[in-house]
């Protein structure tokens, strides 16, 4: 066989390889993006079936453990009133977010600009985040006269640390040898700010965004809990609360899980954000290879 028989048959074989291993890569990528929805729903089926026979099974009274049809039923039948108090606990959530958004990312930008402000104001921030927020929201309520302004400051203080934090981080991030070219071409500090440190920071903003969505819920949540009868009397927590002194369990598990389903959402929103505004540029965003 001449040198020119055997060009063409050992090109075919590495096309053939190349096919199969393309081939099987598209085959992994399909299994892997039937899984990703795929298995969580298995897994959360095979969970409610087991709640379901635990309850069926062992005779448990609706008034201990409600099986998941009643939930469903409860969930259904008390639409309305859930859906008011699942308003009322979003705008907290929604308000205290935003607030922490433009306070944090404002004060990160301040640190960076001023080591001085830095070392004055953030071991604050860190006391603050620390430090519970049961024990210092009665505190709240009774200094603060409104009851909205009042869970509105301690979903805040649970969801600027994540901001702040992570917003520093970023803005400190910038690659050292772009920051010294920077300064070769005479840019100022809010050139250096704007067109360097800030989308560098953006993934890091991000990332603590994601973190600050579930915690400006869980500080609605707690910041209801603690107010109580006390509180605007129209929140998520406040219907389980109320749900709990009427032995409504059904109630109180239908409420649950719409707190449970808002962080879902409130998470994936976000989620989709950040992929949006990174997919097409940032490393942790670009899909990798199967």
């Amino acid at each position: 066989m001449t040198l020119a028989e055997t060009r063409p048959a050992a090109a075919d074989a590495i096309d053939a390889r190349i096919d199969r291993e393309e081939q099987d890569r598209l085959r992994r990528a399909r299994v892997n993006r039937i899984a990703k929805w795929a298995l969580p729903a298995i897994v959360m089926a095979l969970s409610v079936l087991a709640w379901h026979l635990v309850v069926t099974l062992n005779g448990i009274p609706h008034y201990i453990l409600p099986g998941p049809l009643l939930v469903f039923e409860t969930l259904l039948e008390d639409w309305a009133l859930l859906f008011d108090a699942l308003l009322v606990t979003l705008q907290i959530t929604l308000l205290a977010l935003l607030i922490a958004v433009v306070g944090g990312v404002g004060l990160a930008v301040l640190f960076t600009q001023s080591r001085f402000v830095e070392m004055s104001f953030y071991p604050y921030a860190v006391i603050l985040q620390v430090t519970p927020i049961v024990s210092i929201a009665p505190l709240i309520f009774i200094y603060v006269d409104s009851k909205i302004a009042g869970l509105l400051i301690c979903a805040w203080i649970v969801a600027f640390f994540p901001v702040l934090s992570n917003t520093t981080l970023g803005l400190n991030s910038a690659d050292h040898n772009l920051r010294d070219l920077f300064r070769i071409y005479g840019a100022t500090r809010w050139q250096r700010l704007r067109y360097l440190q800030l989308p560098s920071a953006l993934p890091y903003f991000l990332g603590g965004l994601r973190i600050a969505g579930g915690l400006a819920l869980i500080g609605a949540v707690v910041a209801e809990y603690v107010a109580g009868t006390g509180g605007i009397g129209s929140g998520l927590a406040f219907t389980i609360l109320e749900a709990g002194y009427r032995l409504n369990i059904p109630r109180m598990f239908a409420a649950l899980i719409l707190i449970a389903a808002t962080g879902v959402v409130i998470f994936a929103c976000l989620s989709f954000l950040s992929h949006m505004l990174l997919h097409k540029w940032h490393e942790s965003a670009i899909k990798r290879e199967v």
